[in-house]
């Protein structure tokens, strides 16, 4: 009978497993390859190295650096954005009663996420703009001309500038899925609870929290993995060959990118992008590790 099974079944999972092996492991098992050789991308010699690109890694500080950059907003972008998300959530849904205009207000939050990246990038440059940019604009009409920054060309703000602008464009998306994890918990509950003369605080703490935590789980790997990639607003916004932040916003994937296609070094840049393909691996098997809890049915 199983045996019938599996000949039914493999027809129809061999395509998809066909183009999930061509576009994905092929690929995955090419860049290893690469790692392991001293290919200049120019040639077809792709000279054996073994190791060496690692170890060469190992002892690179810049790397180290841009490493270190990544673990900053690891920690970062996951919380802010995770509490902002559950917030607007919160008002939205049981909460929102006091709220008019909830519906309004999802859409508007929700709107970045249907602009492109690079859009996003360059709006926001002009924010930031020292001189017509609105930001400072805003400061100087409060009165608040010593808050003033040239943002994006300070090394003390240029990245956290940028985390706040990944921040603003993540946290319509991440309202939307906490949204509706909690419009499925079912209304009873919070009737029961304002019965026993619950807070909305705890009926968020004892109800909405718990039963949204596989949610909050599935959010956190999505923004650790953007935490370690944070490339395309980077790029955008900070990278240039005359700009003097770019060494100071310069994570993981944008070092890649630098040794790759500006230093020629492709047997080296795979070696990064193998490492940052463990790292993330490690990362969302760490996060599933330390938040498994017990799952309530409902």
């Amino acid at each position: 009978m199983k045996h019938q099974q599996y000949r039914l079944i493999i027809p129809f999972l061999a395509p998809a497993l066909g183009l999930y092996a061509l576009f994905v492991l092929y690929p995955y098992a090419q860049a290893i390859y690469l790692s392991l050789t001293g290919w200049r991308g120019t040639s077809e010699n792709k000279p054996w190295v073994g190791l060496d690109n690692y170890h060469r890694l190992w002892n690179d500080d810049r790397f180290t650096e841009a490493l270190s950059r990544n673990g900053q907003l690891l920690v970062v972008l996951p919380i802010v954005t995770i509490l902002i998300s559950l917030t607007f959530a919160a008002l939205f849904t049981q909460g929102g009663d006091g709220v008019r205009g909830a519906g309004f207000y999802r859409v508007v939050f929700f709107f970045p996420q249907i602009i492109s990246a690079v859009i996003v990038g360059i709006l926001w440059s002009y924010i930031y703009s020292p001189n017509i940019g609105l930001l400072n604009g805003v400061l100087r009409a409060l009165g608040l001309d010593s808050l003033t920054r040239t943002w994006l060309a300070d090394e003390s703000t240029v990245l956290w500038a940028i985390a706040a602008v990944s921040i603003w464009a993540s946290v319509g998306f991440y309202m939307v899925i906490f949204l509706a994890a909690m419009q499925a918990i079912p209304t009873s509950f919070y009737e029961a609870a304002r019965l026993d003369g619950a807070s909305r605080f705890r009926s968020f703490r004892d109800i909405t929290f718990p039963l949204i935590w596989e949610t909050m789980r599935t959010a956190m790997i999505y923004l650790a993995i953007s935490a370690l990639d944070f490339f395309v607003l980077v790029v955008v916004m900070s990278q240039g060959p005359n700009t003097a932040t770019a060494r100071r916003t310069e994570v993981v994937s944008v070092y890649l990118y630098n040794q790759a296609f500006d230093k020629s070094r492709w047997g080296y840049a795979s070696a990064i992008g193998v490492v940052l393909l463990l790292l993330t691996l490690l990362l969302s098997v760490v996060i599933m590790r330390l938040t498994r809890r017990e799952v309530y049915e409902y």
